[in-house]
């Protein structure tokens, strides 16, 4: 796909429409984003992409707040797993086959939805924080900067934590923080960002930001569940057809 008029239009509807579930659920933008631009691009190419966007947007979901502070304190660790991670594996997605890192975010995405829509419940104590925060972090960054996803185990793991909604929502915005920073971080260690991406950059910025802003009016009015559901079939689909392409 070229980043002429059209494509830079297909560029803005795809991160307004993961902006937009970005702001009813929380999280969403970089799992649909790079899901549909990895089944249209190469997939480094949509990393590099969806980087900025994804920084930018959770700034304001990090720290827009009472629980930063807090926060920190209690999930360091994880973070610092997530930041590392990530490092360590950042250059895999710069030389990846197409193909086959198609392929492996089509079934991260399988995945994700079948744990969303399974309705399995887990709980993690305080106690086992200590353990399983740098575990979940580092598992999380791993995945990451192989394909630019970070919902998996990090978004389970916090919706598993002793955490209410408010401090959820930050969380998910923190990981959503380090995670693509780490990326860019590794991505200028191993391949600089295109100078002919940053007017996709800008168009998906300013796009995600819009569809955002709509997502929490929408919040407002819709029955999270319900929505957060809808959004799971359409990732488990999106993932299969990710893998389909792949193999074929």
């Amino acid at each position: 796909m070229e980043f002429d008029v059209a494509g830079l239009a297909v560029v803005a509807a795809v991160f307004a429409a993961a902006g937009i579930v970005k702001g009813v659920i929380g999280f969403g933008l970089p799992t649909i984003s790079m899901g549909v631009l990895g089944a249209l691009v190469a997939p480094d190419v949509a990393a590099a992409i969806l980087i900025v966007p994804t920084f930018l947007t959770n700034v304001w979901q990090a720290f827009a707040g009472p629980h930063t502070l807090a926060l920190l304190r209690r999930l360091w660790p994880m973070f610092a797993g997530v930041f590392l991670g990530t490092l360590a594996t950042a250059g895999i997605i710069t030389g990846a086959n197409p193909a086959i890192a198609a392929g492996l975010i089509g079934a991260l995405l399988f995945l994700y939805a079948v744990l969303g829509l399974s309705g399995v419940k887990f709980r993690v104590s305080r106690g086992s924080e200590i353990v399983l925060g740098p575990l979940a972090g580092a598992t999380t960054g791993l995945i990451n900067g192989a394909t630019a996803i970070f919902v998996l185990p990090g978004a389970p793991y916090l919706q598993a934590s002793e955490l209410d909604k408010d401090e959820l929502i930050q969380a998910l915005g923190f990981v959503g923080l380090v995670a693509p920073g780490a990326l860019a971080l590794g991505f200028g260690l191993n391949r600089p960002i295109e100078a002919g991406l940053w007017p996709a950059v800008a168009v998906a910025l300013v796009a995600a930001v819009a569809g955002m802003t709509a997502g929490q009016v929408v919040r407002g009015r819709l029955s999270v569940a319900v929505f957060q559901r809808w959004v799971f079939i359409g990732l488990g689909g999106l993932g299969c057809a990710m893998i389909a392409r792949a193999i074929l």
